[in-house]
């Protein structure tokens, strides 16, 4: 059996989310669960919601690593809820759980799992024109490493295309 592809989707968490990034990131759920592979969130609200959702509606597989240690906390589109324990410092294990990474706005936590993925040079996609913490690095590195440039796209279609290209590579 041949491993499946695991693909991370973060952003906003409930604050700071608008009906623009739940729209978007809900396409990119139902992107991933088209191509066969499985969806990692960090199993909360906003864009981790929306993505797992949108997943759902097409029979995908979900999975949410939740900084708490009661897997109650997840939202209820997560098929399998890994309840870390660990408050943010699970950034890391989203971020490494990933073969590649889908960036849907976000503040200093999703920045926090872009670095993480950054320093472990996954491939980063986000899109454009959503505001927030990556928005300066789009089409860019995050710094003098160069390790991976984080490649902008326009459409929820692009950004999954663009990460399995990236994954096969």
């Amino acid at each position: 059996m041949v491993k499946k592809r695991q693909i991370l989707v973060i952003g906003h968490n409930t604050n700071g989310c608008t009906p623009k990034h739940e729209k978007i990131a809900h396409d990119i759920g139902v992107e991933i669960a088209k191509s066969d592979s499985v969806l990692i969130t960090g199993g909360l609200g906003g864009v981790m919601a929306a993505a797992s959702q949108g997943a759902k509606e097409l029979n995908g597989l979900t999975i949410g690593i939740i900084p708490q240690d009661d897997a109650t906390m997840a939202n209820e589109f997560c098929d399998i809820v890994i309840p870390s324990g660990m408050g943010l410092t699970r950034d890391f294990l989203n971020a490494l759980s990933a073969d590649g990474i889908i960036i849907v706005g976000g503040g200093s936590g999703t920045l926090s799992e872009v670095c993480a993925a950054y320093m472990h040079k996954k491939p980063l996609v986000a899109v454009r024109n959503l505001g927030g913490s990556i928005e300066p690095y789009i089409d860019d590195f995050l710094d003098h490493r160069e390790n991976v440039k984080i490649l902008g796209v326009d459409t929820p279609q692009d950004a999954v295309k663009k990460i399995l290209e990236l994954i096969a590579m």
